[in-house]
C-alpha cells in the first residue's frame, strides 16, 4: 500500500505546491482549475521521478515557510538599499567585491536554494560553485567588509537551510 502511494505521489510537497501555483496563476478560482492543478501536480512528478533519485528525505516545511518569509523581507529591504546606492553613490565610490563563502551544506537542493536566495536578493549574485561543492563565489555590489557579507550569508541563510534540509 505504501509503495503504491509513493509511486502515485513521489513528491507530495511538490504536488501540492504545483496545484497551488497553478490555481494562483489562473485569472479566476474554480474547482475545475484546482482539480486540473492537482492532476498536473501528480503527472509531472511521476514523469520526472526517475531524475530525482537522491531527493531530500526530510524537509522541515514550517521552517521553509519561515525561511521564505525572511527571504521576501530581505529582498524588499535590499531593493531599497540598492536603489539608494544607485541613486546616491557615484560609480567611483561603489566598493564591489568577490566573496568566497565556504559551505557547510552538502545537499545539492540546499545549495541550490542558497545560491538562488543570494541571487534573488538585490546587490548580490551567486557566480560560481566550486567543483567539490564546498565553496560558493558571490559578487557583492557594495561592501566595505567582504568578511561581513560572508558571515551574514552563513548566519542568515545557510544556518537556516541546514535546519530545513536535515
Amino acid at each position: 500500500m505504501m509503495k503504491a502511494f509513493h509511486w502515485l505521489l513521489p513528491h507530495p510537497f511538490l504536488t501540492v505546491l504545483m496545484a497551488i501555483v497553478w490555481t494562483l496563476l489562473q485569472n479566476e478560482f474554480s474547482a475545475g482549475m484546482v482539480v486540473f492543478g492537482l492532476i498536473l501536480g501528480i503527472i509531472i512528478p511521476i514523469s520526472t521521478a526517475r531524475w530525482w533519485p537522491d531527493r531530500p528525505q526530510s524537509m522541515a516545511v514550517g521552517r521553509m515557510i519561515s525561511y521564505c518569509m525572511l527571504v521576501i523581507w530581505d529582498i524588499l529591504v535590499a531593493n531599497v538599499q540598492v536603489a539608494w546606492i544607485v541613486l546616491t553613490k557615484p560609480n567611483s565610490k561603489i566598493r564591489s567585491a568577490w566573496v568566497v563563502v565556504p559551505l557547510d551544506l552538502r545537499s545539492p537542493e540546499a545549495i541550490s536554494v542558497l545560491a538562488g536566495t543570494i541571487t534573488l536578493t538585490p546587490g548580490t549574485v551567486s557566480a560560481d560553485l566550486s567543483n567539490e561543492g564546498h565553496c560558493l563565489l558571490v559578487h557583492a555590489l557594495d561592501t566595505g567588509n567582504p568578511d561581513a557579507v560572508r558571515d551574514g550569508i552563513k548566519d542568515r541563510y545557510e544556518r537556516r537551510l541546514k535546519e530545513i534540509f536535515k
